[in-house]
């Protein structure tokens, strides 16, 4: 559980570092061309900077997709189980209030 918090705690940090360039570089008092080079130049040195662990944050947010998939799989499977059993349990009862009436 701990992992799951600091990968979010790191995503958010990640995302706030690129929201405050993004800001600076939109209200800074420059050129269009300037500042579209400055925030082409931050996002790559933020991506170099941070490759490994956004390849990670990736990688956890994949296993855990796979994680949950297998779980809701899991639980469907029991409850489509469960519900066979209560329709053959019922079929039964059925039959053997048949036999008890002789129908």
């Amino acid at each position: 559980m701990s992992k799951n918090k600091s990968l979010m705690f790191g995503m958010g940090l990640i995302a706030g570092v690129v929201g405050g360039i993004v800001a600076g570089v939109l209200f800074a008092p420059k050129s269009g061309e300037e500042s579209r080079k400055e925030l082409k130049d931050a996002a790559v040195k933020l991506y170099e900077e941070n490759s490994p662990a956004i390849n990670e944050a990736k990688k956890q947010a994949l296993e855990n997709i796979d994680l949950m998939k297998y779980k809701l799989e899991r639980q469907l499977r029991k409850f489509n189980n469960m519900i066979k059993s209560k329709k053959l349990l019922k079929a039964k009862e059925l039959e053997e209030l048949d036999d008890d009436f002789g129908y």
